[in-house]
């Protein structure tokens, strides 16, 4: 393995669950949409040899690793640089009309939150950046030390479902600036009270997911993209999803939830008359990782598995 790939490399999280995903999708291409160190990817190309890979990231560090480590499959990789809501205009770039499948492994990455000069750990120290792309303006010091405390707490509360957002709002305000990580993380621990410091893994977790889930807009994408792969799927094509926050799985259930109904609101006890289209079904996977993965992967624990095939557009009132 290069150096480059040697730097991204990571443990995919429920790789041979994924492998069987797409195992029955028509020949073509899967878009990865979160490509990372490519190891979804890597599995993916090894399984079916009719199967090419698009694959999506704005972390150039992300790319250069993927490229490096699927080297070896030649032309059955293309790779694009760019945020994943912006997929159709990587697909037309790529002169991809229709996908087999697509893949989003949302969150960050075990080799991000690993490498301090990143910005995205509590553990190590680092500057407050946390941007996936690092070519982009706004950063986590943006957030800290240039939000009002009203709207910190608002951030924390909403994406690190942390129930003290307002007293670390409070105190990370008090203690600007703050220019470390390390110094994040001490600020936020000491005003969380300490018998909640003792449960629920690093004080800091919780508020250091928000900040960053903000730095990079995530949840903001995930609609539009979801929707954007379905849309692009061939009958029989598959979409698969892993979260690991409530927010993102709560979209990402909702847009699944929109295609198989069609976005009907007929009353649910009389029969559907607005003529709303069912475009997916939902497939019946794992929903979590097993207990030996958990064990093993530490970004596993929280994960949430979400898969849905294409079917011919037919109306909600056809459906069982």
């Amino acid at each position: 393995m290069s150096d480059a790939a040697r730097t991204f490399d990571h443990d995919p999280v429920m790789r041979d669950e994924i492998v069987e995903t797409f195992r029955d999708v028509p020949p073509g291409v899967i878009v990865d949409a979160t490509l990372g160190g490519g190891g979804h990817s890597e599995a993916l190309l090894e399984s079916r040899t009719d199967l090419r890979i698009l694959g999506l990231d704005r972390d150039p560090a992300a790319l250069d690793a993927a490229t490096a480590r699927l080297e070896r499959f030649g032309d059955r990789l293309m790779t694009h640089r760019c945020r994943f809501d912006e997929l159709d205009a990587a697909m037309a770039q790529h002169e991809v009309s229709e996908l087999s499948g697509a893949l989003f492994d949302l969150g960050v990455s075990s080799p991000q939150l690993d490498r301090a000069d990143r910005g995205f750990s509590y553990r190590n120290d680092g500057p407050l950046d946390m941007r996936m792309d690092t070519d982009a303006p706004w950063s986590a010091d943006d957030v800290v030390n240039g939000y009002d405390e009203r709207r910190l707490a608002d951030v924390i509360r909403r994406f690190g479902d942390e129930r003290f957002a307002k007293r670390i709002a409070a105190a990370i305000v008090e203690a600007r600036p703050i220019e470390t990580t390390t110094r994040l993380a001490e600020v936020v621990t000491t005003a969380i009270p300490a018998p909640a410091r003792r449960t629920g893994g690093h004080p800091a977790k919780r508020t250091f997911q928000a900040i960053r889930i903000e730095v990079n807009g995530e949840l903001d994408a995930i609609p539009d993209a979801i929707d954007a792969a379905i849309d692009s799927l061939v009958v029989g094509g598959r979409i698969a999803v892993l979260a690991y926050h409530s927010g993102e799985d709560k979209i990402v259930k909702d847009r699944i939830r929109e295609a198989e109904t069609g976005g009907c609101e007929c009353p649910p006890e009389l029969p559907c008359v607005c003529g709303a289209v069912q475009t997916v079904r939902i497939v019946r996977a794992p929903k979590r990782p097993t207990a030996d993965e958990q064990a093993r992967n530490r970004r596993a624990t929280s994960a949430r598995f979400r898969v849905a095939e294409k079917i011919a557009d037919r109306q909600v009132e056809e459906v069982d």
